[in-house]
């Protein structure tokens, strides 16, 4: 057994010795947080529902593949490999979706290269932008997002494109 497997039980053993020092029932608090975290589920399930059956719908239409022939050549001048237009799509709406096109990306063009490494470092450099937005703003009663997705899209666009530069930058290309 090494240390790496002891962190999360000692943490968590390190919380509950705190709590009780402090004279606080760990219990009860445990159990009044999942409550409240039950109720915030609730209240952001409709919101998580319409976001996947959008996703759905757009890649069952051919949506995808048309914007991904539009957006090709500006990502070519761009040095992002056109290959990873379905991530850059998906990535903002839907993390599990994102993450089965990296697969596949990383699949078909192998891990160490490219395109595999591109698509990794998209995933780990990204957010699933209205996916947040759903539930963060979601949670605490937000309704109006005024600048915050197209700040948070541009946020995204800028994670792409340094991605693929940086990519470039450490592995050459």
């Amino acid at each position: 057994m090494n240390l790496s497997s002891l962190v999360i039980p000692l943490l968590l053993s390190a919380v509950a010795i705190y709590g009780m020092g402090k004279r606080v029932n760990v219990y009860e608090t445990l159990a009044h947080g999942a409550e409240e975290g039950l109720t915030v589920l609730l209240r952001i399930i409709p919101s998580l529902v319409g976001l996947l059956t959008a996703v759905s719908m757009f890649r069952a239409s051919g949506a995808m593949d048309w914007l991904c022939t539009l957006c090709s050549p500006v990502l070519q001048w761009l040095g992002v490999p056109v290959e990873t237009v379905p991530l850059m799509l998906i990535r903002p709406v839907s993390g599990s979706g994102a993450l089965a096109i990296g697969s596949d990306l990383m699949e078909s063009y192998g891990p160490d290269s490219y395109i595999g490494r591109v698509a990794a470092v998209m995933l780990g450099s990204t957010e699933t932008t209205f996916y947040a937005i759903a539930v963060y703003f979601g949670s605490a009663g937000i309704v109006r997002t005024r600048h915050t997705v197209p700040s948070a899209l541009a946020a995204d666009l800028a994670g792409f494109v340094a991605s693929a530069f940086a990519v470039r930058l450490f592995f050459g290309v």
